[in-house]
């Protein structure tokens, strides 16, 4: 009888088994221990005896890669290609409104601009007819103004305030009633303004320094012959005098005299 001890072991002897486990055993420790060894180390793994076995190679999408092969992209690409045609509509459909409101931003400040340059027209045509009037004014109230007589004071000094506006005319109206009627009536005082004009009889000395539809000065060359118990023979004095203008109701009136 053959001694049992004696039997050659095969592959599948549970001797080849034990040895293959406690490789395999082995290794895990060993592919634990790197995972936790310090970093800088290198860590030596000796290969089991029956070799590692290689991980199964994932299924490969032949369909998908067919459609590469072919340059032919999934369907949910699709949308990407039909997102720059809607773009492009919504372009168009905000340009439709931007070139019809350009004519109309166009026609719109045409009309600002005829609004105001016919504004600038119509003021510059009354400035225009406001120097006219005021000068013929200025000429007509000056010597009206700037005159009286001892003998018809009251004649004289209503005459005068009938051209007269404003603060000014109660000022004058004061000046002539304390000042000028009583030193009039006591030396008997004649006063004559007028107008200087050339000596060829030309237009009088008089134009416009500034003018606005409702107001205007105007610069005056007056001449004033004086004549009282206290200056026997006539004097002539030669004064310039601004008077200022302004619009009324009853026309062009005096509202300021200066003399210069």
């Amino acid at each position: 009888m053959a001694n049992p001890t004696s039997r050659t072991r095969g592959t599948g002897s549970p001797g080849r088994r034990t040895m293959t486990a406690a490789a395999r055993a082995a290794a895990k420790r060993a592919a634990r221990q790197e995972a936790q060894a310090v970093p800088g180390r290198t860590l030596l793994v000796e290969p089991p005896a029956g070799g590692w076995e290689d991980p199964p190679e994932p299924a490969h999408d032949h369909e998908h890669e067919h459609e590469h092969e072919h340059g032919h992209e999934h369907f949910e690409d699709e949308p990407e290609e039909s997102a720059p045609s809607r773009r492009g509509g919504r372009s168009v459909l905000t340009a439709v409104p931007v070139l019809v409101l350009v004519p109309v931003l166009v026609l719109v400040a045409a009309l600002v601009l005829a609004a105001v340059l016919g504004w600038q027209y119509r003021q510059g045509q009354q400035a225009e007819r406001a120097r006219g009037e005021a000068l013929a004014a200025a000429r007509e109230a000056a010597p009206v103004v700037l005159s009286y007589d001892y003998r018809h004071l009251d004649r004289d000094f209503t005459r005068a305030r009938a051209l007269l506006t404003g603060h000014f005319r109660d000022q004058y109206g004061r000046t002539t009633k304390t000042v000028v009627a009583p030193t009039a009536t006591t030396y008997h005082g004649v006063v004559k303004a007028t107008v200087a004009t050339p000596a060829d009889g030309g237009t009088p000395a008089a134009s416009v320094v500034s003018a606005t539809p409702d107001k205007a000065v105007v610069l005056l060359f007056v001449n004033q012959v004086t004549q009282s118990t206290q200056v026997p023979e006539p004097r002539l004095d030669l004064n310039r005098v601004r008077l200022t203008l302004t619009r009324t109701s009853d026309g062009w009136k005096v509202s300021g005299v200066d003399a210069l």
